[in-house]
Protein backbone atom coordinates (compact mmCIF):
# COMPACT_ATOMS: atom_id res chain seq x y z
CA UNK A 1 0.00 0.00 0.00
CA UNK A 2 1.23 3.47 -0.90
CA UNK A 3 0.38 6.95 0.26
CA UNK A 4 -2.07 9.22 -1.55
CA UNK A 5 0.50 10.45 -4.07
CA UNK A 6 2.12 7.05 -4.58
CA UNK A 7 5.51 8.34 -3.41
CA UNK A 8 5.81 6.30 -0.20
CA UNK A 9 5.31 2.55 0.25
CA UNK A 10 4.31 1.35 3.73
CA UNK A 11 6.42 -1.42 5.24
CA UNK A 12 3.88 -2.55 7.87
CA UNK A 13 3.23 -6.28 8.17
CA UNK A 14 -0.50 -5.68 7.64
CA UNK A 15 -3.04 -2.90 7.29
CA UNK A 16 -6.35 -3.43 9.06
CA UNK A 17 -9.61 -1.52 8.52
CA UNK A 18 -12.04 -2.35 11.35
CA UNK A 19 -15.63 -1.16 11.09
CA UNK A 20 -16.37 -0.63 14.79
CA UNK A 21 -14.60 0.90 17.78
CA UNK A 22 -14.83 -2.47 19.52
CA UNK A 23 -12.87 -4.09 16.71
CA UNK A 24 -10.19 -1.41 17.09
CA UNK A 25 -9.99 -2.14 20.82
CA UNK A 26 -9.53 -5.86 20.23
CA UNK A 27 -6.92 -5.26 17.51
CA UNK A 28 -4.90 -2.90 19.68
CA UNK A 29 -5.04 -5.24 22.69
CA UNK A 30 -3.58 -8.19 20.75
CA UNK A 31 -0.97 -6.29 18.67
CA UNK A 32 2.59 -5.87 20.04
CA UNK A 33 3.17 -2.90 17.69
CA UNK A 34 0.47 -0.82 16.05
CA UNK A 35 0.13 2.63 14.50
CA UNK A 36 -2.91 4.59 13.31
CA UNK A 37 -3.14 5.46 9.61
CA UNK A 38 -5.46 8.17 8.29
CA UNK A 39 -6.24 8.81 4.64
CA UNK A 40 -2.56 8.36 3.63
CA UNK A 41 -1.90 12.01 2.84
CA UNK A 42 1.47 12.06 4.62
CA UNK A 43 4.57 12.06 2.45
CA UNK A 44 6.97 10.39 4.88
CA UNK A 45 7.09 7.39 7.23
CA UNK A 46 5.57 9.14 10.27
CA UNK A 47 2.60 6.77 10.46
CA UNK A 48 4.51 3.63 9.49
CA UNK A 49 5.54 0.68 11.67
CA UNK A 50 7.01 -2.79 11.34
CA UNK A 51 3.89 -4.01 13.12
CA UNK A 52 0.23 -3.40 12.24
CA UNK A 53 -1.31 -0.30 10.69
CA UNK A 54 -4.94 0.38 11.55
CA UNK A 55 -7.24 2.82 9.80
CA UNK A 56 -10.55 3.96 11.27
CA UNK A 57 -11.86 5.36 8.00
CA UNK A 58 -14.36 2.49 7.66
CA UNK A 59 -16.05 3.26 10.99
CA UNK A 60 -19.28 5.29 10.55
CA UNK A 61 -19.00 8.97 11.56
CA UNK A 62 -21.82 8.77 14.16
CA UNK A 63 -22.22 12.56 14.19
CA UNK A 64 -23.48 14.05 17.46
CA UNK A 65 -24.11 17.80 17.77
CA UNK A 66 -24.34 19.56 21.14
CA UNK A 67 -25.60 23.03 20.28
CA UNK A 68 -25.45 24.25 23.88
CA UNK A 69 -21.74 23.42 24.13
CA UNK A 70 -21.18 24.31 20.44
CA UNK A 71 -19.39 21.01 19.91
CA UNK A 72 -19.74 18.23 17.33
CA UNK A 73 -18.48 14.70 18.01
CA UNK A 74 -17.30 12.63 15.02
CA UNK A 75 -15.41 9.46 14.26
CA UNK A 76 -11.69 10.11 13.92
CA UNK A 77 -11.54 8.42 10.51
CA UNK A 78 -14.23 10.69 9.08
CA UNK A 79 -13.09 12.94 6.26
CA UNK A 80 -13.49 16.68 6.64
CA UNK A 81 -15.66 16.71 3.52
CA UNK A 82 -18.27 14.58 5.31
CA UNK A 83 -18.07 16.67 8.50
CA UNK A 84 -18.45 19.91 6.56
CA UNK A 85 -21.42 18.64 4.55
CA UNK A 86 -23.24 17.39 7.65
CA UNK A 87 -22.56 20.52 9.70
CA UNK A 88 -23.74 22.83 6.92
CA UNK A 89 -27.02 20.93 6.78
CA UNK A 90 -27.42 21.53 10.53
CA UNK A 91 -26.63 25.24 10.25
CA UNK A 92 -23.16 25.02 11.81
CA UNK A 93 -19.55 25.34 10.67
CA UNK A 94 -15.90 24.79 11.50
CA UNK A 95 -13.60 27.78 11.92
CA UNK A 96 -11.07 26.53 9.37
CA UNK A 97 -10.50 23.94 6.67
CA UNK A 98 -7.42 22.54 4.96
CA UNK A 99 -6.99 23.04 1.23
CA UNK A 100 -7.94 19.39 0.63
CA UNK A 101 -11.14 18.38 2.49
CA UNK A 102 -10.66 14.67 1.80
CA UNK A 103 -8.24 14.15 4.70
CA UNK A 104 -9.37 12.42 7.88
CA UNK A 105 -10.06 14.46 11.00
CA UNK A 106 -7.85 12.26 13.17
CA UNK A 107 -4.88 12.27 10.81
CA UNK A 108 -5.02 16.03 10.29
CA UNK A 109 -5.20 16.71 14.00
CA UNK A 110 -2.38 14.32 14.89
CA UNK A 111 -0.01 16.11 12.50
CA UNK A 112 -1.02 19.73 13.09
CA UNK A 113 -2.42 20.17 9.59
CA UNK A 114 -3.75 23.66 8.95
CA UNK A 115 -5.78 25.96 6.78
CA UNK A 116 -5.01 29.67 6.57
CA UNK A 117 -5.72 32.97 8.25
CA UNK A 118 -3.84 35.41 10.46
CA UNK A 119 -6.44 34.92 13.20
CA UNK A 120 -7.23 31.25 12.54
CA UNK A 121 -5.63 28.44 14.49
CA UNK A 122 -4.81 25.20 12.69
CA UNK A 123 -7.35 22.37 12.50
CA UNK A 124 -6.13 20.94 15.81
CA UNK A 125 -7.04 24.15 17.63
CA UNK A 126 -10.75 23.29 17.22
CA UNK A 127 -10.41 20.10 19.28
CA UNK A 128 -12.30 20.00 22.56
CA UNK A 129 -12.00 16.30 23.34
CA UNK A 130 -10.34 13.10 22.13
CA UNK A 131 -11.16 9.45 22.75
CA UNK A 132 -8.17 7.13 22.49
CA UNK A 133 -7.81 3.37 22.53
CA UNK A 134 -5.08 2.68 25.10
CA UNK A 135 -2.39 -0.04 24.83
CA UNK A 136 -4.57 -2.55 26.71
CA UNK A 137 -7.56 -1.87 24.44
CA UNK A 138 -9.40 0.33 26.92
CA UNK A 139 -11.03 3.65 26.01
CA UNK A 140 -9.83 6.97 27.42
CA UNK A 141 -11.21 10.50 26.95
CA UNK A 142 -9.00 13.57 27.21
CA UNK A 143 -10.89 16.89 27.22
CA UNK A 144 -10.08 20.55 27.04
CA UNK A 145 -9.09 21.70 30.52
CA UNK A 146 -7.45 18.40 31.50
CA UNK A 147 -3.77 18.63 32.43
CA UNK A 148 -2.79 16.28 29.59
CA UNK A 149 -4.89 17.99 26.93
CA UNK A 150 -2.27 20.35 25.40
CA UNK A 151 0.06 17.41 24.86
CA UNK A 152 -2.61 15.02 23.61
CA UNK A 153 -3.93 16.77 20.49
CA UNK A 154 -1.00 16.98 18.05
CA UNK A 155 0.25 13.63 19.33
CA UNK A 156 1.79 12.06 16.19
CA UNK A 157 -0.10 8.82 16.84
CA UNK A 158 1.93 8.15 20.00
CA UNK A 159 -0.86 8.22 22.58
CA UNK A 160 -3.08 5.49 21.17
CA UNK A 161 -5.48 4.97 18.30
CA UNK A 162 -7.83 7.95 18.10
CA UNK A 163 -11.45 6.89 17.53
CA UNK A 164 -13.72 9.83 18.50
CA UNK A 165 -13.12 13.61 18.45
CA UNK A 166 -15.03 16.61 19.75
CA UNK A 167 -14.66 19.78 17.65
CA UNK A 168 -15.76 23.34 18.41
CA UNK A 169 -18.30 24.71 15.93
CA UNK A 170 -19.58 28.14 14.88
CA UNK A 171 -22.89 29.17 13.34
CA UNK A 172 -22.70 28.72 9.58
CA UNK A 173 -21.29 31.54 7.47
CA UNK A 174 -20.60 32.57 3.88
CA UNK A 175 -17.22 32.70 2.16
CA UNK A 176 -16.26 34.46 -1.06
CA UNK A 177 -12.97 33.96 -2.89
CA UNK A 178 -11.29 36.48 -5.15
CA UNK A 179 -8.02 35.99 -7.02
CA UNK A 180 -5.54 38.85 -7.36
CA UNK A 181 -2.72 38.82 -9.89
CA UNK A 182 0.44 40.87 -10.19
CA UNK A 183 1.70 41.27 -6.61
CA UNK A 184 5.29 42.59 -6.73
CA UNK A 185 7.73 40.63 -4.59
CA UNK A 186 9.03 43.91 -3.18
CA UNK A 187 5.54 44.81 -1.97
CA UNK A 188 5.08 41.47 -0.24
CA UNK A 189 8.48 41.60 1.48
CA UNK A 190 7.95 45.20 2.56
CA UNK A 191 4.73 44.38 4.44
CA UNK A 192 3.77 40.71 4.61
CA UNK A 193 0.95 41.33 7.15
CA UNK A 194 -0.75 43.78 4.80
CA UNK A 195 -1.25 40.94 2.32
CA UNK A 196 -1.99 38.05 4.68
CA UNK A 197 -4.57 40.11 6.60
CA UNK A 198 -6.50 41.03 3.43
CA UNK A 199 -9.11 38.33 4.11
CA UNK A 200 -10.29 35.63 6.49
CA UNK A 201 -8.01 33.15 4.67
CA UNK A 202 -5.23 34.19 2.29
CA UNK A 203 -2.96 32.07 0.09
CA UNK A 204 -0.04 33.43 -1.93
CA UNK A 205 1.13 31.21 -4.80
CA UNK A 206 4.62 31.60 -6.27
CA UNK A 207 7.39 29.80 -8.14
CA UNK A 208 10.04 31.97 -6.39
CA UNK A 209 11.46 33.39 -9.64
CA UNK A 210 8.54 35.09 -11.40
CA UNK A 211 8.00 38.72 -10.45
CA UNK A 212 5.30 39.84 -9.95
CA UNK A 213 3.87 36.91 -7.99
CA UNK A 214 1.35 34.79 -9.88
CA UNK A 215 -1.75 34.66 -7.70
CA UNK A 216 -3.09 35.69 -4.32
CA UNK A 217 -6.29 33.95 -3.23
CA UNK A 218 -8.33 35.97 -0.73
CA UNK A 219 -11.25 34.26 1.00
CA UNK A 220 -13.53 36.60 2.93
CA UNK A 221 -16.03 35.63 5.61
CA UNK A 222 -19.17 37.60 4.78
CA UNK A 223 -22.46 38.54 6.41
CA UNK A 224 -23.80 40.06 3.18
CA UNK A 225 -23.27 38.12 -0.07
CA UNK A 226 -23.32 41.41 -2.01
CA UNK A 227 -20.65 43.04 0.15
CA UNK A 228 -18.20 44.91 -2.13
CA UNK A 229 -14.55 43.84 -2.24
CA UNK A 230 -11.47 45.86 -3.21
CA UNK A 231 -10.26 45.74 -6.80
CA UNK A 232 -6.60 45.83 -5.77
CA UNK A 233 -4.36 44.60 -2.94
CA UNK A 234 -0.78 45.80 -2.73
CA UNK A 235 -0.74 46.59 -6.43
CA UNK A 236 -2.23 43.22 -7.42
CA UNK A 237 -5.47 43.52 -9.38
CA UNK A 238 -8.56 41.40 -8.86
CA UNK A 239 -9.16 38.94 -11.70
CA UNK A 240 -12.90 38.65 -12.43
CA UNK A 241 -12.38 35.40 -14.33
CA UNK A 242 -12.65 31.90 -12.95
CA UNK A 243 -9.64 30.14 -14.47
CA UNK A 244 -7.03 28.68 -12.15
CA UNK A 245 -3.43 27.85 -12.94
CA UNK A 246 -2.95 26.13 -9.59
CA UNK A 247 -5.30 23.15 -9.49
CA UNK A 248 -5.24 20.23 -11.87
CA UNK A 249 -8.47 21.30 -13.53
CA UNK A 250 -11.14 23.91 -13.06
CA UNK A 251 -13.54 21.14 -12.07
CA UNK A 252 -11.49 20.57 -8.89
CA UNK A 253 -11.74 24.21 -7.80
CA UNK A 254 -14.14 24.69 -4.91
CA UNK A 255 -14.40 28.42 -4.98
CA UNK A 256 -16.04 30.18 -7.86
CA UNK A 257 -14.38 33.57 -7.96
CA UNK A 258 -16.46 36.52 -6.84
CA UNK A 259 -19.41 34.38 -5.68
CA UNK A 260 -20.31 34.02 -2.02
CA UNK A 261 -21.35 30.56 -0.87
CA UNK A 262 -21.41 28.15 2.05
CA UNK A 263 -18.18 27.97 4.06
CA UNK A 264 -18.00 24.23 3.43
CA UNK A 265 -17.88 24.69 -0.34
CA UNK A 266 -15.66 27.78 -0.52
CA UNK A 267 -13.16 27.63 2.34
CA UNK A 268 -11.18 24.59 1.04
CA UNK A 269 -9.33 24.88 -2.25
CA UNK A 270 -10.82 21.64 -3.61
CA UNK A 271 -14.42 20.60 -4.01
CA UNK A 272 -15.81 18.35 -1.30
CA UNK A 273 -17.96 16.45 -3.80
CA UNK A 274 -15.10 15.46 -6.11
CA UNK A 275 -11.92 13.70 -5.04
CA UNK A 276 -8.94 15.08 -6.98
CA UNK A 277 -6.79 12.60 -8.83
CA UNK A 278 -3.77 11.38 -6.89
CA UNK A 279 -0.97 13.87 -7.35
CA UNK A 280 2.31 12.50 -8.64
CA UNK A 281 4.18 14.84 -6.32
CA UNK A 282 6.27 15.27 -3.19
CA UNK A 283 5.35 17.86 -0.59
CA UNK A 284 7.41 19.60 2.06
CA UNK A 285 6.55 22.53 4.32
CA UNK A 286 8.24 24.66 6.97
CA UNK A 287 6.74 26.93 9.62
CA UNK A 288 8.51 30.06 10.85
CA UNK A 289 7.41 32.81 13.22
CA UNK A 290 5.27 35.36 11.39
CA UNK A 291 7.53 38.09 12.74
CA UNK A 292 10.33 36.54 10.63
CA UNK A 293 8.19 36.14 7.51
CA UNK A 294 9.88 38.72 5.28
CA UNK A 295 13.42 37.67 6.19
CA UNK A 296 12.61 33.98 5.80
CA UNK A 297 10.99 34.51 2.40
CA UNK A 298 13.94 36.58 1.21
CA UNK A 299 16.33 33.83 2.31
CA UNK A 300 14.44 31.13 0.40
CA UNK A 301 14.09 33.35 -2.63
CA UNK A 302 17.88 33.35 -2.94
CA UNK A 303 17.48 29.67 -3.86
CA UNK A 304 14.73 30.35 -6.40
CA UNK A 305 16.75 29.34 -9.43
CA UNK A 306 17.56 25.97 -7.81
CA UNK A 307 14.01 25.37 -6.59
CA UNK A 308 11.96 26.40 -9.64
CA UNK A 309 13.00 23.60 -12.06
CA UNK A 310 11.59 20.96 -9.68
CA UNK A 311 8.66 22.91 -8.27
CA UNK A 312 5.01 22.58 -9.20
CA UNK A 313 3.96 25.43 -6.88
CA UNK A 314 4.67 27.07 -3.51
CA UNK A 315 1.81 28.24 -1.31
CA UNK A 316 2.32 30.71 1.54
CA UNK A 317 -0.23 30.78 4.38
CA UNK A 318 -0.47 32.06 7.94
CA UNK A 319 -1.64 30.31 11.11
CA UNK A 320 -2.45 31.76 14.53
CA UNK A 321 -0.47 30.62 17.57
CA UNK A 322 -1.83 27.90 19.85
CA UNK A 323 -0.88 26.16 23.11
CA UNK A 324 -0.66 22.59 21.80
CA UNK A 325 2.78 21.26 22.72
CA UNK A 326 3.74 19.60 19.43
CA UNK A 327 1.87 21.93 17.10
CA UNK A 328 4.01 23.66 14.47
CA UNK A 329 2.28 26.88 15.58
CA UNK A 330 2.96 26.34 19.30
CA UNK A 331 3.40 29.70 21.04
CA UNK A 332 4.03 31.66 17.85
CA UNK A 333 1.94 33.12 15.06
CA UNK A 334 3.35 31.38 12.02
CA UNK A 335 3.96 31.56 8.30
CA UNK A 336 3.80 28.22 6.47
CA UNK A 337 6.09 27.93 3.44
CA UNK A 338 4.82 25.00 1.41
CA UNK A 339 6.49 23.34 -1.58
CA UNK A 340 4.76 20.95 -3.96
CA UNK A 341 7.56 19.36 -5.96
CA UNK A 342 7.44 17.09 -8.97
CA UNK A 343 7.98 13.43 -8.11
CA UNK A 344 11.77 13.64 -8.30
CA UNK A 345 13.02 12.15 -5.00
CA UNK A 346 16.73 12.75 -5.65
CA UNK A 347 16.16 16.41 -6.47
CA UNK A 348 13.91 16.94 -3.44
CA UNK A 349 16.38 15.14 -1.17
CA UNK A 350 19.08 17.52 -2.36
CA UNK A 351 16.92 20.64 -2.08
CA UNK A 352 15.54 20.06 1.41
CA UNK A 353 18.88 20.60 3.23
CA UNK A 354 19.47 23.74 1.17
CA UNK A 355 16.06 25.17 2.08
CA UNK A 356 16.46 24.12 5.71
CA UNK A 357 19.87 25.80 5.91
CA UNK A 358 18.42 29.03 4.51
CA UNK A 359 15.64 28.92 7.10
CA UNK A 360 17.84 27.74 10.00
CA UNK A 361 18.16 31.25 11.56
CA UNK A 362 14.38 31.22 11.98
CA UNK A 363 14.12 27.83 13.75
CA UNK A 364 11.81 26.26 11.14
CA UNK A 365 9.40 23.54 12.21
CA UNK A 366 8.69 21.11 9.34
CA UNK A 367 5.20 19.76 8.85
CA UNK A 368 5.09 16.42 10.66
CA UNK A 369 3.65 14.58 7.66
CA UNK A 370 5.82 16.00 4.89
CA UNK A 371 9.31 15.35 3.57
CA UNK A 372 12.20 17.00 5.41
CA UNK A 373 15.76 16.22 6.50
CA UNK A 374 15.84 18.04 9.86
CA UNK A 375 17.70 15.78 12.36
CA UNK A 376 15.67 14.57 15.37
CA UNK A 377 17.83 16.54 17.83
CA UNK A 378 17.17 19.82 16.03
CA UNK A 379 13.51 18.98 15.63
CA UNK A 380 13.08 18.28 19.35
CA UNK A 381 14.87 21.50 20.28
CA UNK A 382 12.30 23.58 18.41
CA UNK A 383 9.46 22.50 20.70
CA UNK A 384 9.74 24.01 24.19
CA UNK A 385 7.44 21.35 25.68
CA UNK A 386 9.04 18.40 23.90
CA UNK A 387 10.32 16.72 27.07
CA UNK A 388 6.91 17.08 28.67
CA UNK A 389 5.39 15.44 25.61
CA UNK A 390 7.89 12.57 25.72
CA UNK A 391 7.12 12.02 29.40
CA UNK A 392 3.40 11.93 28.61
CA UNK A 393 3.98 9.34 25.87
CA UNK A 394 5.96 7.10 28.20
CA UNK A 395 3.35 7.36 30.93
CA UNK A 396 0.48 6.46 28.58
CA UNK A 397 2.41 3.85 26.54
CA UNK A 398 5.32 2.60 28.67
CA UNK A 399 6.08 -0.36 26.38
CA UNK A 400 6.13 1.71 23.19
CA UNK A 401 3.28 -0.12 21.45
CA UNK A 402 2.43 2.97 19.40
CA UNK A 403 6.02 4.01 18.56
CA UNK A 404 7.28 3.76 14.97
CA UNK A 405 10.74 4.25 13.48
CA UNK A 406 10.60 8.02 12.95
CA UNK A 407 8.92 8.70 16.27
CA UNK A 408 11.34 6.37 18.08
CA UNK A 409 14.25 8.52 16.93
CA UNK A 410 12.44 11.64 18.07
CA UNK A 411 11.58 10.27 21.52
CA UNK A 412 15.18 9.12 22.01
CA UNK A 413 16.14 12.81 22.10
CA UNK A 414 14.33 13.15 25.44
CA UNK A 415 17.09 11.02 26.99
CA UNK A 416 19.96 12.72 25.19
Amino acid sequence: MRNWSGTYEYRAASIEAPTTVEEVQALVARSPRIRALGTRHSFNDLADTDGVLVTTTEIPPAFALDEDRRVVTVGAGTRYAAVATWLTEQGWALHNMGSLPHISVGGAIATGTHGSGDLNGNLSSAVRGLQYVDPDGGLRWVRHGDDDFPGSVVALGLLGVLVRIELAVDPTYLVRQDVYRGLPWATLLADVPAITSAGYSVSVFTDWVTDPIGQVWVKRRLTDPDEPVPDAIGGARRDPGNASQILESEDDNTTQQGIAGAWSAHLPHFRIDSTPSNGDEIQTEYFVARADAAAALAAVRELGAEIAPHLLITELRTIAADDLWMSTAYDRDSLAIHFTFANAPDAVEALCPRIEAALEPFAPRPHWGKVNTVPPAELASRYPRFRDFAALVRRVDPDGKFVGGRTAALLAEADA
